[in-house]
């Protein structure tokens, strides 16, 4: 890969293995040219997972000071991964912008519903998606798949960032539990239907490679079914490791390079400075 980066890296300010440090280190090992941190969001709320609101501050300090320590070796941004739940979550890049982000990513874990009143994430364990698919779904993979892609739908719909995170992610149990052929007629609608709505939003989408360094699956978010609809509606994409520990930084990227290739891509976009501006802009492989 000629321009090597992430922007969807999780440390320990969230669910993540190292430090911010620890990864630009790796990164700068790996030969990247940007690093972008992406710690969990639910704005303005928190849960386990993600970083409490009291220290978004220090986090984008942390951020900004291995910018400066690092500038001569690569390009660091402070980014968020934002959590859509309808009526819970506030997602827009205004807000992010006054905490002085860089850019944000748009992504669906929750959906709406409920499961011992607690949210149901759709890439819990084994069993906390197996007992919600029976307990919220009435034991319907298919209900369950289809409320995810209009939850998914809603938060491009309403919502604004800069791109759309592992935009299948509800496949991520399927290998176990089979709850869905995701050949099947139906579901590859559901996916036309969200690429419709991501054209649409003149937003772009991710190349995750973070269910295959975590062993769960063995294909990219999005499948390559879904790249080929998004190339069609000429849908740019970036390549990311959804890395939660420095050796994953660029875990699966030549998957991920083979299939952009396969569904006709040959760019993947990159954060750059431009004019004192941050713009995405699109290079090649």
């Amino acid at each position: 890969m000629t321009y090597k980066s992430n922007y969807h890296t999780h440390t320990t300010f969230c669910d993540g293995k190292d430090t911010p440090e620890t990864m630009v280190k790796k990164a700068v090992e790996k030969g990247f040219v940007s690093l972008g941190f992406s710690a969990h969001s639910l704005y303005p709320h928190a849960a386990i997972w993600h970083l409490p609101v009291k220290n978004f501050e220090a986090y984008v300090q942390e951020i900004n000071r291995l910018k400066t320590e690092y500038k001569t070796q690569l390009d660091i941004f402070a980014g968020f991964e934002a959590d859509y739940f309808p009526m819970v979550t506030e997602l827009s890049k205004e807000i992010y912008r006054k905490l002085n982000a860089d850019y944000v990513i748009g992504s669906v874990h929750y959906l709406p519903v409920s499961l011992k009143k607690k949210a149901f994430t759709v890439d819990g364990s084994l069993e906390e998606v197996k007992n919600g698919i029976e307990t919220c779904f009435n034991g319907s993979g298919r209900k369950y798949v289809e409320c995810y892609f209009e939850t998914e739908r809603q938060m491009i719909k309403y919502a604004t960032f800069d791109f759309v995170g592992h935009p299948d992610l509800v496949k991520i149990r399927n290998p176990v539990l089979h709850f869905v052929d995701e050949e099947a007629g139906w579901y590859k609608n559901e996916i036309k239907q969200t690429v419709r709505a991501i054209a649409d939003a003149n937003t772009f989408v991710e190349c995750n490679t973070g269910g295959i360094a975590r062993n769960f699956i063995q294909e990219t978010y999005p499948s390559l079914f879904f790249f080929s609809e998004l190339y069609k509606c000429n849908v740019p994409v970036v390549i990311n490791s959804d890395a939660h520990k420095a050796e994953n930084l660029d875990s699966a990227f030549d998957i991920a390079e083979k299939t952009a290739r396969a569904a006709g891509y040959t760019e993947s976009m990159h954060l750059v400075c431009k004019d004192g501006q941050l713009v995405w802009e699109a290079k090649p492989f």
